[in-house]
């Protein structure tokens, strides 16, 4: 009976289905593939885009089981940049996003999932200007592969709105929001 064991405990284990994990990402802001962008109303004539240039991250994605992924964003407040020196200046002072007293916003996902046309929702909190809110991101799954330097990589591009009074930022000009584009490029740990 025991020799009969073995052999039947190992065919029952090759045969029964595997499950991958979600695999361990960091975020690329380091060698430039990765984005945070911002486009906000210019007195309702045109716009004013820009971006944060220190953030970092991880990201847990498994393509099979893609409610076990999840993300976490630290972004420096006082890296904004629209490329004007004045302008930042101010967008950065107590009139709007304060970065000297809030340096650092931060996103953690609470949930992603799958939505009917492929793309993903990927819900969770936003610490902004010391107000924290939940947001959603409407994201796409870019690809994922092997890369020239030994690594292996998985990337997606996102958008959201953000109300700035939900976040106690007072309107800038005439626009009452801001949206946000992002790009992300992982690495796998």
């Amino acid at each position: 009976m025991k020799k009969l064991f073995l052999p039947v405990a190992l065919t029952a284990a090759m045969l029964m289905p595997t499950f991958a994990n979600a695999a361990d990402y960091n975020i690329d802001s380091k060698g430039a593939h990765a984005s945070i962008n911002f486009k906000v109303s210019h007195l309702g004539y045109s716009f004013i885009q820009g971006r944060f240039n220190k953030f970092d991250g991880q990201f847990s994605f498994d393509p099979q089981n893609i409610a076990a992924s999840k993300v976490t964003v630290n972004i420096d407040t006082r890296s904004l940049d629209s490329n004007h020196a004045e302008r930042d200046k101010h967008i950065k002072s107590s009139d709007f996003i304060n970065a000297s007293k809030f340096s650092t916003a931060k996103f953690i996902s609470t949930q992603v999932s799958s939505k009917a046309d492929g793309s993903l929702a990927i819900t969770g909190n936003l610490t902004l200007h010391g107000v924290t809110k939940t947001i959603t991101i409407d994201a796409d799954f870019i690809g994922e592969g092997k890369d020239p330097w030994g690594g292996y990589r998985a990337g997606f591009q996102g958008t959201t709105r953000l109300q700035l009074a939900d976040f106690a930022i007072q309107v800038m000009g005439s626009s009452s929001y801001v949206d946000m584009d992002l790009h992300v490029e992982g690495v796998r740990l």
